[in-house]
């Protein structure tokens, strides 16, 4: 055996900041009220997260790249059948990582143009008509159970691996480093710090467009002339 560097520091960072957006989301969504500021912003962060993993995905180390894990359904068989020989993310686990992204950028973009029709409006609430601000609140409120289901099914497998499979999961995606047999898998290498910057440049104008940067400012409120 021997071990590997198998994610970078910006993969972990993204993945466990990425928990706590989530939770926070999740928590202040339950709570209400004037917590409902912050679940805009904690959608902003995981909105800002996901912006950066997929422009790291591009640009990012050797494992960290989608070009290095996504494959075809030949890929996935050969994993059923137990011919896969790869490190990092399986074919099976490649396809989970796709669907938590979609899914989270679907609730993430879907939260800009809710409302509440009580005391919560989000960012780019006025950028369309109440017509479509009524149909991505309905997808909003929808895709967070298929995203409850999602997150169930992930850390079943992570538990699965981890005490059934014996492939700890958990503790490369805190220190970056796996032990893997000799001849299979190298260290994932640097994607250098002007790719990073690129992503996190990427992930502000994202954030910038989403929290109405590109929309006029909304009008005064009427003035009261006293008569």
């Amino acid at each position: 055996m021997k071990t590997i560097q198998l994610w970078d520091l910006p993969v972990r960072l993204f993945h466990w900041l990425l928990v706590l957006a989530v939770a926070g989301a999740i928590a202040t969504v339950k709570l209400g009220g004037t917590w409902m500021v912050w679940h805009e912003r904690f959608g902003l962060t995981v909105l800002a997260l996901l912006s950066f993993r997929v422009v790291w995905g591009f640009v990012g180390s050797r494992h960290a790249q989608f070009a290095s894990f996504v494959r075809g359904p030949s890929a996935v068989r050969r994993y059923l059948r137990g011919e896969w020989q790869g490190v990092g993310h399986n074919p099976i686990g490649a396809l989970s990582v796709l669907a938590l992204i979609g899914l989270f950028a679907l609730q993430a973009v879907t939260g800009l143009f809710a409302t509440d029709e009580i005391a919560f409006n989000g960012p780019l609430y006025r950028a369309v008509s109440s017509e479509w601000n009524e149909l991505f609140t309905s997808w909003h409120k929808l895709a967070e159970w298929v995203l409850y289901g999602l997150i169930a099914l992930h850390i079943l497998a992570v538990l699965y691996y981890t005490h059934v499979r014996k492939d700890n999961l958990v503790k490369p995606m805190i220190t970056g480093r796996k032990e893997v047999p000799e001849g299979r898998g190298e260290d994932t290498g640097m994607a250098g710090i002007n790719a990073f910057l690129f992503a996190v440049a990427v992930s502000a104008g994202v954030i910038w467009v989403a929290t109405g940067g590109l929309l006029p400012p909304p009008p005064p409120p009427p003035q009261d002339l006293g008569w």
